[in-house]
């Protein structure tokens, strides 16, 4: 097996699937989506260097992206081969509305976020969405159900001191869209902060699916939402 490992045609295979495995990263091979959907004074409050433009960070989750994913490295494919952003693509009825759910709640440069979305994620998509289809699906999918209202209705409002469990923020979600999202967190000091709600949604980007928790929340008992 050692002298297997050392041979010229090992080696020459190892190379070849290495090969391969960026080419199909590159070309945005992936499986299914990641929607993913950030709670903006998280964002802010984790930015000691450099602090959001905003100092009343929005008090609704807005889009952080649509991502391809894989189950065996959801981080991948990333900057694909695809058509870099043009912005004469995003009409101004598109505009109005993306400002809304999807806007920049660091620098205030909303088309600068939507270029850096896209080119790194959305060209990745192009298989099944065109740079129109990705941000018109992606905004339909946060008009869809709106997690703000729902963790209201469940009494899960931003508090000070007030926390909760994983599963306390998951399942009313899970009983508003039948599926099963991810939660991610940021680390204050002590304090595990609700930072990002994902849904998952099957290849062509149409129908939800229970997100496979592959990364979230540390194994913390608790979690808070200020």
């Amino acid at each position: 097996m050692a002298v297997l490992k050392s041979s010229p045609a090992f080696l020459v295979l190892a190379f070849a699937f290495a090969f391969f495995l960026c080419f199909i990263m590159s070309t945005g091979s992936y499986v299914y989506f990641q929607f993913v959907q950030q709670w903006p004074p998280t964002n802010c409050r984790v930015r000691i260097k450099r602090p959001c433009s905003n100092p009343r960070p929005l008090q609704y989750f807005t889009i952080h992206g649509l991502w391809p994913s894989n189950y065996s490295n959801p981080t991948k494919p990333s900057n694909c081969n695809g058509s870099q952003f043009d912005t004469r693509k995003v009409s101004p009825k598109m505009r109005i509305k993306l400002k809304k759910s999807w806007p920049d709640v660091e620098s205030g440069n909303d088309t600068r976020f939507w270029k850096d979305e896209w080119n790194k994620h959305g060209t990745c998509s192009v298989e099944r969405l065109n740079q129109m289809q990705y941000f018109e699906r992606s905004h339909d999918m946060w008009l869809s159900y709106n997690i703000t209202e729902i963790l209201k209705n469940a009494s899960i409002v931003p508090h000070p001191t007030q926390t909760w469990t994983y599963s306390d923020i998951v399942s009313p979600i899970k009983t508003a869209t039948g599926r099963t999202p991810t939660l991610r967190c940021k680390q204050d000091k002590k304090t595990q902060l609700l930072h990002e709600v994902v849904f998952c949604y099957e290849y062509n980007a149409l129908k939800q699916i229970d997100c496979n928790r592959t990364a979230g929340c540390q194994n913390q008992p608790t979690i808070s939402f200020q």
